[in-house]
């Protein structure tokens, strides 16, 4: 027997992500391991005294979060998004948003608008940056304190969607501002919409309350379980068929635009629920009491917010059926991560 018949077949690929025998993807290359606080034979999260508020705040929130699994580094989002690729895709998407934009500014199309559809466009739509500014920030919670760079990487790029959408909604704001200088957009008002107007305070409610979830499995699965899928069709896809039917075709296209934003990160929620009820079955039940409890906040936001869709525009939709269409939404998505449509809209 020769000598190399008993030498050890060197590896083929990276030791980081042990005994394989492929080539990692760039995606992989460049997430694995990236959340130090997580790394092997570590005492705390961080390297300081145990007990510090920092060490304690991760180990309350975040280890000992009931939503776990077995080895969240197996995770995989869907998509395989790094920020270089994201990077270039949104800067499509950005290309083809302000050509809209450019045209329709053009056209004059905003001093066309019907009285009650610019009220409506100052008392929800210009106002609703101030809602996702808060989705930004719980985002941005959620994406730190979670237990893989796996699952902060695509937390992280879903904050920025977040961004994009509130500076889309700030350009449209001011273009509207100039078109009626006299509607109360772009002024304090909309502050005062946010803060004190019956139709924004159950969405502020819902806002406020998440961003004091301190526990990273609860805030998970209130904001990118159940609240987003709720308010998105309310103010996304609902909001974009009003639009059209009184006649604002770029509100329409910009909010289609926008969707798939939230698509992409309904597609990386779902899996991270899934992957975790899959490793660690007890998970289920800690994602389905959050689901059972933040449901009611999320049907009181699209209820509230029904109420200027159906009082406002020329060509209103009647509260009760945006409320229907939102919890329709959500019980479809919560169903499809619970395995049970009918026990997830309950």
């Amino acid at each position: 027997m020769s000598e190399n018949t008993n030498r050890p077949r060197p590896r083929r690929t990276f030791s980081a992500f042990g005994d394989v025998r492929k080539m990692p993807s760039e995606y992989e290359i460049v997430t694995q391991g990236q959340n130090w606080t997580m790394r092997q034979n570590r005492s705390a999260a961080f390297e300081q005294n145990p007990s510090s508020p920092a060490n304690l705040w991760f180990l309350t929130y975040r280890d000992q979060s009931p939503l776990q699994a077995e080895d969240w580094e197996q995770f995989r989002e869907p998509d395989s998004l790094t920020y270089r690729m994201y990077v270039n895709a949104q800067s499509e998407s950005e290309s083809k948003i302000h050509g809209v934009l450019e045209e329709f500014a053009l056209l004059g199309a905003d001093k066309t608008f019907a009285p009650g559809w610019v009220e409506l466009l100052g008392a929800l739509y210009t106002p609703s940056r101030y809602a996702v500014h808060g989705f930004q920030q719980i985002e941005a919670y959620i994406g730190y304190l979670a237990p893989t760079s796996y699952i902060t990487n695509p937390a992280g790029l879903s904050t920025a969607d977040f961004l994009r959408r509130v500076t889309t909604t700030a350009y449209r704001t001011r273009e509207l501002q100039v078109a009626h200088p006299d509607s109360g957009i772009g002024t304090d008002q909309e502050r005062t919409h946010w803060q004190s107007c019956a139709g924004w305070q159950g969405t502020r409610k819902a806002v406020e309350e998440a961003l004091v979830t301190y526990d990273w499995g609860e805030a998970f699965t209130a904001l990118n379980l159940v609240l987003l899928p709720t308010l998105d069709d309310v103010l996304t896809r609902q909001f974009g068929e009003v639009a059209l039917a009184n006649g604002d075709n770029l509100s329409w296209l910009l909010q289609s635009f926008l969707d798939a934003d939230n698509q992409r990160r309904n597609r990386w929620s779902q899996a991270v629920a899934t992957f975790a009820i899959d490793q660690k079955p007890a998970s289920r039940g800690a994602i389905e009491r959050w689901v059972a409890k933040w449901s009611p906040v999320a049907d009181e936001a699209a209820a509230t917010l029904g109420t200027l869709l159906e009082t406002l525009p020329e060509s209103p939709r009647s509260a009760d059926d945006v409320l229907a269409g939102a919890r329709a939404a959500r019980a479809a998505f919560t169903g499809s991560v619970l395995g049970d449509a009918d026990k997830a809209s309950a």
